[in-house]
């Protein structure tokens, strides 16, 4: 498995201004805000020597209950990512490969993993229609939403760069936001690895039984 070690400092600087724009048909097309974090891209996994603190959020899950993140997910092993439901490709392919490669586990190494969507678009991303949205990846999967300033500021947290969606001429809703998967240890409750939305399931597969025990793959 081929890793890079990087300073936490260095890397939220860098994820923070690497956003992809999602909810326009060329999105795919469109280029990072900056390329900053591109060598992070062609590795499976970015290995922090500084590792990133659980964001402190309290939001609202599916079934519109309370749901505070470090709480709920206090030493478990947690993979968290920042998109919305009507993202045409990145946030689909991201929860697709991860759900992929969750199903690859013994079953119950799957239920020990913790995967968590948080809307980036919370005003059309209802606990109801991102509770519906996820069953489709995978119903254990945790959906949550929230006001917009509460997300983005933990996002940043965890140097998740993201915008408030914006409507474009055409009527379509483009939101940016970095598209990094962040794997936090059951061990210290620390995120060390960082993924990039070209993770495959592959990479996933491989790496998910040392996230699981709280190891670096």
């Amino acid at each position: 498995m081929r890793k890079k070690t990087v300073l936490a400092a260095a890397f939220v600087a860098a994820a923070a201004l690497t956003l992809s724009a999602c909810g326009s048909s060329d999105a795919g097309a469109k280029k990072p805000i900056a390329d900053v974090s591109v060598q992070a891209k062609t590795k499976a996994a970015t290995v922090l020597d500084q590792p990133f603190t659980k964001p402190d959020l309290v939001l609202t899950d599916t079934h519109g209950k309370k749901y505070d993140l470090r709480e709920r997910t206090k030493g478990k092993p947690t993979l968290i990512y920042f998109g919305y439901t009507n993202c045409p490709d990145v946030c689909p392919l991201v929860m697709s490969n991860i759900a992929i490669a969750k199903k690859s586990l013994p079953k119950a190494d799957q239920d020990k993993l913790h995967v968590v969507f948080v809307t980036t678009d919370p005003e059309r991303d209802t606990p109801s229609s991102l509770g519906s949205w996820l069953k489709s990846q995978d119903a254990s999967f945790t959906g949550l939403t929230g006001d917009f300033p509460t997300i983005q500021a933990g996002a940043r947290q965890i140097g998740i760069g993201i915008d408030a969606p914006k409507k474009e001429k055409d009527g379509t809703v483009v939101s940016m936001h970095g598209s990094q998967v962040i794997a936090f240890s059951p061990k210290t409750d620390k995120g060390y690895l960082v993924y990039s939305e070209d993770t495959s399931p592959d990479d996933y597969a491989n790496d998910l039984p040392e996230i699981l025990k709280g190891e670096t793959p």
